[in-house]
């Protein structure tokens, strides 16, 4: 469905709207008379973020993987700035490193974050979405062309919110909702601004094509992802090279196997492949969220 329409005065959701991308594109959508939500988990971080856009705006302090507080966040969107029109699953997390150390509570928070709480932002604004006949993005990521070595859980992840937004769109198109995927690249944001000082990303990007390594601004990836929203587009890339990569889908499992039964052997004899952790500001918050709920509410009587 690529029909521009008049987002002026309409409602839009952002998850993951704290900082970097999702902050990038609450300024967007603002700029196109679009009122906006910003949900995340980190409340004057997002009031920040508030005070920059133009028009008006609501924060939700929430857990996208938490089915029960996103639906009461829906209601009070609804209750403030009316039912959405524009919806966007940003919110995610990544980490690196071999799978067979990886620690299990990590690597499943990766998933939670990024395909759970993709679907729970899903069914939680549905409703709105149907009574404005409105759209529904995905954010995916070139993770989801092909699996690379030591990035298992955010791969899977970014598959599997590809595989659950497709499905949604067959479900849904008969009632006037939209639904899109957009697929980014090396955006230039906390999660990955640091890539180099991790012999995991380091060595992914660097055996990359070189234009396959660019690392794109916030304010340019939203801008693509923004005439995406426009024209309520099935499939949003950014940049928009990356749609010829689509057509080479098939052949990159096969380029990924030959690549890795080559290269990793040598890497890992010249350095030791160490977990990651969640990456980023937004990542370290979710750590703190891990050990919390570890350690119990004690933990948080001693702080």
């Amino acid at each position: 469905m690529n029909r521009s329409w008049d987002l002026r005065g309409r409602t839009a959701v952002v998850t993951g709207a704290a900082r970097g991308l999702g902050a990038g594109l609450a300024r967007r959508l603002s700029d196109r008379g679009m009122d906006v939500a910003l949900l995340g988990r980190e409340a004057a971080t997002l009031e920040a973020v508030a005070t920059t856009l133009r028009t008006r705006s609501h924060v939700v302090e929430v857990d996208v993987t938490d089915d029960a507080a996103l639906r009461r966040a829906a209601d009070e969107v609804t209750r403030c700035l009316g039912a959405p029109s524009v919806v966007i699953a940003n919110a995610g997390v990544a980490e690196g490193g071999p799978f067979e150390t990886s620690d299990p509570d990590t690597w499943r928070r990766v998933i939670e974050v990024n395909l759970v709480g993709s679907a729970a932002t899903a069914r939680s604004f549905l409703p709105g979405l149907r009574a404005t006949r409105g759209y529904f993005l995905q954010i995916a990521s070139t993770a989801a062309f092909g699996a690379a070595p030591m990035m298992s859980a955010y791969c899977a992840s970014k598959a599997g919110a590809e595989a659950f937004a497709r499905s949604l769109r067959a479900e849904v198109a008969h009632v006037g909702v939209a639904v899109g995927v957009a697929y980014l690249h090396w955006t230039d944001t906390d999660m990955i601004r640091d890539v180099d000082r991790h012999t995991v990303l380091r060595e992914l990007r660097g055996h990359m094509p070189a234009p396959a390594r660019r690392i794109y601004p916030v304010d340019r990836v939203a801008a693509w992802i923004g005439r995406g929203v426009d024209r309520r587009s099935s499939s949003v890339y950014a940049p928009p090279w990356l749609r010829l990569a689509q057509a080479g889908r098939p052949l990159f499992p096969l380029a990924v196997d030959l690549l890795s039964r080559r290269e990793l052997p040598r890497l890992m004899g010249e350095s030791a492949f160490e977990q990651t952790g969640l990456l980023g500001h937004g990542g370290r918050v979710e750590e703190a969220s891990l050990f919390r709920s570890a350690t119990g509410p004690a933990a948080d009587d001693d702080h």
